[in-house]
């Protein structure tokens, strides 16, 4: 099938079919799509038959597809083949920092958390070889499941054949300009990416501070070691997403929105003036975003004569209690201590969270008996946005294949375990059990608590007092994820108690 006869209707691998043309620009076609086998909305790019580029995607797409972290556009196929090209990756619902900044700059510690959640995903990109080069608000998404989502990864470069002899240094500049948008709704970019340009003073750009009141002082300085590239306050500049991501990570992070089940309508608006954008829908606020009314006081009348009641219920309550302790004590046989009402009760012991010396994937019955061990030390980084994952399995039992896999962590010595607080992904349906001995062997660890159908944060406290050097956070049943099934956390958290 040639390009060329690419319309509405048309179906790409016996599976996509396309419904909606959102943007065609320089021979390439942006296409709102659905999977029929996995009955979900994708987004397909096409190309017309005298694209130069479409070898160059192809390869930037499927490099792309095998990166995993959550904060990057997933990309789901890619094909160059009988005169057929396209690449499907997952459909993008929420508000781009473009959509954000419409009315004005947003509060700079939030503008700060979604380009830090970004400069950690590009970190871990670069990491694998692969770049950006077009970083733009439309390109940066609050999702409607309360996350961030960084569009086009290598896919974009490819598309508009773009190239730099210094792609870290770029990609850091293209941050500090997302940052620099965030603080203060204007671009300090070239090309017209939807906000007015960037004020200049003397033929340089004004920092934020000069443009926005109210910016940190410490947030204005980062942006200007990324954007500009200058030392300040005594730091060098920043020349690297790992860079942009280390300086951005005290920022309080945005915290995940439940998901909702009705399903938000779609908006087929382009949000990338260059039209390479994934189209993209507006989500409920999150509940910590919410602006929830305050309880309304009670008065007049009917409030006074209830306040008398109870004043009038609780004198009651307080003398019949009196007499009968006063009864009490006056018929207690001779000879018989009566308790010392000054001795005070033995505090509580409090736990207390204990850091782990090391974490790694888990896999005793498979063939190399790891599981995502590069991952691992997300799990216990004190980040909410970083994290730890299984591989995807056909089924939730792990496609029959072995009877479970898990995290395991190294607490340095044998410890007591009052309990476990794990973080999971918000997919219900995972069976994790909490397993503890002195010995990283499966057959050492003994099960001391188990969750059936859990999802989001599970306290995991074993039944009796249990110690033990190593504790393992073990999956049997895992929750559905992209089609498959995949077990995700995002951070550990040990407790011992504490002394009395």
């Amino acid at each position: 099938m040639s390009m060329s006869t690419v319309e509405p209707g048309t179906r790409l691998a016996d599976r996509f079919r396309l419904e909606d043309r959102v943007h065609e620009s320089g021979g390439a076609t942006l296409w709102k799509a659905v999977d029929e086998v996995l009955a979900r909305p994708v987004a397909v790019h096409t190309f017309a038959p005298d694209f130069p580029r479409v070898h160059e995607v192809v390869t930037a797409a499927r490099l792309a597809s095998r990166l995993t972290d959550p904060r990057l556009t997933q990309v789901f196929d890619a094909a160059d083949e009988d005169d057929t090209a396209y690449v499907v990756s997952e459909w993008v619902s929420g508000e781009s920092l473009l959509d954000l900044l419409e009315s004005g700059p947003i509060e700079p510690e939030r503008g700060a958390a979604l380009v830090a959640e970004a400069a950690e995903a590009l970190a871990h990109a670069h990491e694998a070889g692969l770049t950006h080069l077009h970083l733009t608000p439309a390109r940066l998404v609050w999702t409607s499941g309360g996350t961030v989502k960084l569009l086009g990864l290598a896919v974009d470069a490819a598309i508009l054949d773009l190239s730099s002899e210094e792609p870290a240094r770029e990609d850091a500049e293209g941050l500090g300009r997302l940052l620099y948008a965030a603080l203060t709704g204007h671009w300090p970019g070239d090309s017209d990416c939807g906000l007015p340009p960037a004020p200049m003073d003397d033929g340089k750009v004004c920092t934020p501070r000069q443009v926005t009141a109210g910016v940190p002082g410490y947030l204005d300085a980062i942006t200007c070691r990324a954007l500009l590239q200058e030392p300040r306050r005594g730091q060098p500049p920043l020349a690297t997403p790992a860079d942009v991501a280390e300086a951005l990570a005290e920022v309080p992070r945005p915290a995940p929105a439940p998901v909702t089940t009705a399903p938000p309508a779609l908006n087929l608006r382009n949000e990338a003036p260059d039209g390479m954008g994934m189209p993209t829908m507006p989500p409920q606020l999150p509940p910590q975003m919410q602006m929830v009314p305050p309880p309304r006081q009670q008065t007049g009348t009917a409030s006074k004569i209830l306040l008398t009641v109870i004043v009038l219920l609780v004198m009651a309550a307080v003398g019949v209690g009196a007499w009968t302790v006063g009864k009490n004590l006056g018929n207690t046989p001779r000879g018989v201590a009566q308790p010392d009402v000054t001795t005070s009760p033995s505090p509580s012991r409090k736990p207390v969270a204990v850091k782990p010396v090391s974490a790694t994937g888990f896999d005793p019955l498979g063939s190399d008996r790891e599981e995502k061990p590069e991952y691992a030390p997300l799990a216990i980084d004190g980040k909410s946005s970083t994290d730890w994952h299984t591989d995807s399995y056909t089924s939730a039992d792990l496609g029959r294949l072995k009877d479970g896999v898990g995290l395991i962590l190294d607490m340095g010595k044998p410890i007591p375990i009052a309990d476990v607080v794990v973080s999971l992904g918000d997919r219900s349906g995972a069976t994790v059990q909490l397993k503890v001995g002195d010995a990283a062997e499966l057959s050492s660890l003994k099960t001391v608590a188990e969750k059936k159908g859990a999802s989001g944060s599970v306290t995991l406290t074993p039944e009796k007092e249990t110690t033990g050097q190593y504790v393992l956070i073990w999956f049997t049943r895992l929750p559905p994820y992209n089609g498959q099934y995949r077990g995700t956390i995002y951070e550990v958290t040990v407790h011992s108690p504490g002394s009395a």
